[in-house]
């Protein structure tokens, strides 16, 4: 039996979402600015991402699994820190942008 959220959607469905490349990691996806993954959470639409076009994990990802603190995830234009974080769920035609910060003096 499945779980069914206050939303109607089952717990654990997966969504077919845009993620929006940075030009730096763009080069892990075939020179794409935008690409589809799929998954649950921004989580595991980052962990599609890096199954389907590997290489880009270490820009987000540091050792121990947490974002990098130069990495910004936004699932429609919020920053998914003030959400649930990498457990913040996605639905259909959501947008997820990645976006990292420029160092510089």
């Amino acid at each position: 039996m499945r779980v069914v959220e206050k939303s109607g959607r089952s717990a654990g469905s997966k969504a077919t979402v845009e993620v929006k490349v940075p030009s730096r990691m763009q080069g892990f996806v075939g020179g794409v600015k935008t690409i589809q993954a799929i998954g649950g959470t921004v989580g595991e639409v980052l962990a599609d991402l890096d199954a389907k076009y590997p290489g880009g994990h270490d820009y987000l990802f540091d050792e121990d699994g947490k974002l990098q603190r130069f990495v910004g995830i936004y699932l429609n234009d919020q920053d998914v820190r003030s959400l649930k974080g990498l457990e913040t769920r996605v639905k259909e035609d959501d947008k997820v942008a990645i976006l990292l910060a420029i160092g510089g003096g």
